[in-house]
């Protein structure tokens, strides 16, 4: 298809679908976006249409003239993933193939397992052991059989470790360690002591996305690619520049205590937001870090914003740093 600058982003309301579609933006993309109840009035330079990734047939006029479709949208909380997260992508898979589009799709680690770890390249085995991985690597093998379809889909999936970034979303950052909307007193760490964990800053992925995209006549039809992101050797280094942000902004000296699991425990058989927590509680257990030599290769550099920066980035935007500034010692 000619090339137009027209992309459509699903699940543009959430954390890295927000980003990324503000991104395309920003490089002069046309951006469409999908949004249940009322679009008038929003003045963001998105085209924002009403419609649900739900109903395919609102995912098929809203990709109409689209050269890339981004597929960034999740059931919230983590609820339902096994009744809709299958038929949201098939309609975006249906899209693309009608316009012959790209599709973009932000990945996880939840395709891996422990014969996988603890350094994961975009070709070690994909043998999961939770419901989600097992629903993410469907999803993938749903995405290369369509790239593979001889229509003229494309498919650029771009895995990451945990996200956080300003605008809160589902993840461990804003509903875990901290809370959104709330000064920060303590940090509950979930992770156990001395083990890694991998984390991705929502404005480098998605700016990573967005340079990816620039290139993507080079790409295979099936394209992905990791992300290194902020790599946590013990579990310690994620805390401590949070609570040097909030001591330098705040005046608060923050504790660190390990996350309540118990109380996941204890409330899974009502929320079936902590049910699906816990099932990941692995990946806080084990060092999981992500290899991103091939995306270095091609593009030379990793999109990368140092990690206090990134922190203090995220905490003002989730509004979690009232009070007064406090000015750093000379």
């Amino acid at each position: 298809m000619a090339r137009n600058g027209t992309v459509l982003v699903l699940g543009a309301t959430g954390g890295i679908g927000g980003e990324v579609a503000r991104q395309l933006r920003d490089a002069s993309w046309q951006v469409r976006a999908l949004r249940r109840g009322v679009t008038a009035g929003l003045r963001d330079g998105i085209q924002w249409m009403p419609g649900d990734a739900m109903d395919a047939q609102a995912v098929r006029e809203a990709a109409r003239g689209c050269e890339v479709i981004v597929h960034a949208v999740n059931p919230p909380g983590y609820r339902r993933w096994s009744e809709l997260v299958l038929p949201m992508l098939d309609h975006s898979i249906a899209a693309a193939r009608a316009e012959g589009a790209t599709i973009v799709l932000p990945g996880s680690v939840y395709n891996y397992g422990p014969d996988a770890f603890p350094l994961l390249a975009e070709d070690s085995p994909q043998h999961p052991v939770t419901r989600k991985g097992a629903i993410r690597v469907e999803m993938e093998r749903r995405l290369e059989a369509a790239s593979r379809g001889g229509e003229g889909v494309r498919v650029l999936v771009v895995r990451a470790g945990d996200f956080f970034g300003p605008r809160a979303g589902n993840n461990w950052f804003s509903q875990g360690l901290v809370k959104a909307g709330r000064p920060v007193s303590v940090v509950s760490y979930p992770g156990s002591p001395g083990v890694g964990h991998h984390w991705s800053y929502l404005p480098d992925v998605a700016r990573t996305m967005v340079e990816l995209l620039a290139v993507r006549d080079r790409l295979d039809a099936f394209a992905s690619f990791h992300m290194a992101g902020h790599w946590d050797a013990d579990g310690t280094r994620m805390s401590e520049a949070i609570r040097r942000v909030v001591a330098r902004r705040t005046g608060v000296e923050v504790r660190v205590s390990a996350f309540p699991w118990w109380s996941l425990l204890l409330a899974s058989p009502f929320v079936a937001t902590f049910r699906e927590l816990r099932e990941m509680r692995y990946l806080w257990r084990t060092p999981v870090a992500m290899d991103n030599a091939k995306l270095l290769a091609l593009l030379g550099r990793e999109p990368y914003t140092p990690l206090e920066e990134a922190v203090e980035a995220s905490l003002e935007g989730m509004g979690c740093l009232a009070g007064a500034p406090v000015p750093a010692a000379a």
